[in-house]
């Protein structure tokens, strides 16, 4: 326990020392020159925004030097591949972190809010009344923050489970090393989750998704609370992608008595003339709930992760805008409180979500005994 206590205390400092470094400091002359609050603020305000969005390069951290006011950035580039009347494939250092404008081919594209636009080789955008660009966008094929982040995360699950495996193979069924931390949780979504809400006999099929998406999940949402700020889980686009991979598998592994329900939720108890009138509202409104459950899971993980990050987001940027050891002390203590219940919400919406997805299949593999009783007697006959 004390282990786990002192962990915890060093990332939550690691994760305030990010947001530390990471912030944009106010030059001598700015603060000179008469710095209120609310300038402050708004710097705040700003950071917080950029952190929720995607990036073409991988930032760790940046500081500003007080003799020439310049910003240096330390992280890495990464691969940009764009499909604009063919593959363009480059660097982001090309853009030097939003900076500058990239010529590929001839061609010039500019970041603006983490969108790649084409330009001219000034750079010139154009912006609609809501403020967004209206320059042609090329296909983004592009290895972002992201992405580069999903892919470390399945790395290290087939590293990981693959060890497990092993272990188990030359152990006689018992897991050593890091495994015997991992194995209590599968098997709790095992017997808890999967069987639970599909059943002993179905459960089987459905088992690698839930497993690869709750870690898949956990995983990012962890890496989301390090000092690397990736706010992966926090993407409406990955939680879309991951609730339509779930709609997939429920509609097409439904059973015929999955559908039967939603096209004759009533069944054979009432007369049909009887069932028309109620049949007009209550069946657009479950063939509307299939859609409903996808989209629900979607937005749960999406506004939970995002939430959790603008808070403690927030609760950091206050240090800065009361810049006195009061205001700090306490700005720090919240943000300490936060980043703890943030690792119990990291892993609860693991949780949530792979069991609505459990749910959800179960609904889609359920039979009812009546009819093989039926066709039973059938066949007997």
């Amino acid at each position: 326990m004390q282990r786990n206590t002192l962990v915890r205390l060093l990332s939550i400092i690691l994760l305030a020392s990010s947001f530390t470094m990471t912030a944009k400091e106010p030059s001598k002359d700015s603060t000179q020159g008469g710095e209120t609050k609310a300038d402050r603020k708004q710097e705040v305000k700003d950071y917080v925004a950029h952190h929720l969005l995607d990036s073409h390069d991988f930032g760790l951290f940046s500081y500003t030097d007080d003799a020439t006011g310049e910003v240096h950035h330390v992280g890495f580039p990464l691969p940009v591949i764009l499909w604009d009347d063919g593959l363009k494939v480059f660097s982001s250092s090309k853009f030097h972190h939003g900076e500058t404008v990239a010529e590929v081919d001839g061609n010039y594209y500019k970041i603006d809010h983490a969108k790649i636009y084409k330009t001219d080789a000034s750079g010139t955008l154009t912006y609609d009344e809501e403020g967004h660009a209206t320059n042609p966008k090329p296909l983004d094929l592009s290895i972002t923050k992201g992405v580069f982040m999903m892919l470390v995360t399945s790395i290290l699950m087939i590293l990981l489970f693959r060890g497990l495996a092993r272990s188990y193979a030359k152990n006689g069924g018992i897991a050593k090393g890091a495994g015997r931390f991992f194995e209590p949780i599968i098997t709790y979504i095992r017997d808890d989750i999967a069987i639970a809400n599909i059943g002993p006999v179905k459960y089987k099929k459905y088992m690698p998704f839930l497993l690869t998406v709750f870690f898949f999940i956990w995983f990012l949402n962890m890496f989301g609370l390090t000092p690397l700020g990736v706010n992966v889980t926090g993407n409406i686009a990955i939680t879309t992608a991951l609730a339509i991979i779930v709609f997939v598998i429920t509609t097409f592994t439904g059973t015929k008595d999955y559908w039967l329900h939603i096209v004759d939720p009533l069944g054979d108890g009432m007369p049909w003339y009887g069932k028309i009138p109620i049949y007009i509202i209550l069946v657009p409104i479950e063939i509307l709930g299939i859609f409903i459950k996808p989209f629900a899971l979607l937005i749960r993980l999406y506004a939970n992760m995002t939430a959790g990050h603008v808070v403690l987001g927030s609760l950091i940027g206050l240090i800065y805008i009361f810049q006195n050891w009061i205001g700090g002390t306490l700005s720090f203590g919240l943000a300490f409180a936060i980043s703890l219940i943030e690792i119990l919400v990291a892993l609860l919406q693991a949780y949530i979500f792979t069991m609505l997805a459990a749910l959800y299949f179960g609904f889609a593999s359920e039979t009812h005994e009546h009819h093989d009783e039926h066709e039973g007697e059938i066949a007997h006959l």
